[in-house]
């Protein structure tokens, strides 16, 4: 770990989700397991999803899956964010553990991702019960990629730009300024070379489990390299209070706006 700051200096710990905190496939992916097997997604959603990636090809084929997200167009968000259709992150132990540090030390801890907000957000609610086990309170700041939705059913188009490659450095530096933070104290961790913008916004940059482009641009700039390979052990079956019914519900579209932030987003086009 870092030296301490500077008494008075504000600092923030960036971290990617998929693959960085999370192991891999994606909160998305999954995700989208769940609904195709409930049968939830048409058709017509793989047309739309289709049509839209090879309008987006120009800008490069990562890029056309991010800004894409015809696949969902017509699901009623509410529905979507189920309990029972979010899927379960899995935290790295040792991520946990860092977490726990940067909470200890008096930073703010940010989750900057390209996943879907309302996945983001779910995501920082387990990570605050897993800390809170560790009697750590802590409010984690979300940055996530958002949906358009019209009469609380999701469009297939994103909100402003997904938050992916120098997207999130733009996040951090944003960040920067209106938490009035000192970005070459912050830290930010990150898997993929898509997050090299990210980390190189601020002064401790970690690459976790890092893709081999992004072990040479750390290799280049000196930054740490670390491994983590340990999910955090989940509680063995029926050890835990079951949820009730009612905490299984689906939420209310007005529920959904309040929780992403995206009340703004019901009448957009």
């Amino acid at each position: 770990m870092s030296k301490s700051p500077a008494r008075g200096v504000k600092v923030a710990a960036f971290f990617d989700l998929d693959g960085t905190l999370l192991p891999e496939p994606s909160l998305e992916r999954r995700f989208h397991r769940v609904l195709r097997y409930r049968r939830e997604i048409g058709f017509w959603n793989y047309v739309r999803w289709f049509s839209e990636a090879l309008r987006l090809l120009p800008r490069g084929v990562v890029r056309s899956f991010e800004e894409n997200k015809m696949y969902l167009r017509g699901v009623a968000c509410a529905r979507g964010c189920e309990r029972g259709r979010l899927p379960r992150p899995e935290f790295f132990e040792q991520g946990v553990q860092h977490v726990a540090w940067h909470v200890r030390s008096g930073h703010e801890v940010v989750l900057v991702s390209g996943t879907l907000d309302f996945l983001a957000a779910h995501a920082a609610e387990r990570l605050q019960a897993r800390l809170a086990k560790l009697g750590i309170s802590v409010v984690v700041h979300v940055r996530a990629t958002q949906l358009r939705a019209k009469d609380c059913f999701w469009t297939g188009s994103v909100a402003g730009p997904a938050v992916f490659g120098r997207e999130k450095g733009r996040v951090v530096e944003r960040l920067a300024a209106e938490m009035e933070l000192d970005l070459e104290n912050c830290f930010a961790y990150g898997n993929s070379a898509h997050d090299r913008w990210m980390l190189g916004a601020v002064g401790n940059a970690v690459a976790v489990n890092p893709s081999m482009e992004l072990q040479n641009i750390a290799e280049l700039l000196g930054w740490r390299v670390v491994r983590w390979d340990g999910a955090a052990r989940r509680p063995p079956a029926g050890s835990g209070r079951k949820e009730s019914r009612t905490a299984m519900a689906a939420p209310s579209c007005r529920d959904w706006k309040r929780r992403t932030g995206n009340a703004d987003l019901e009448n957009a086009g």
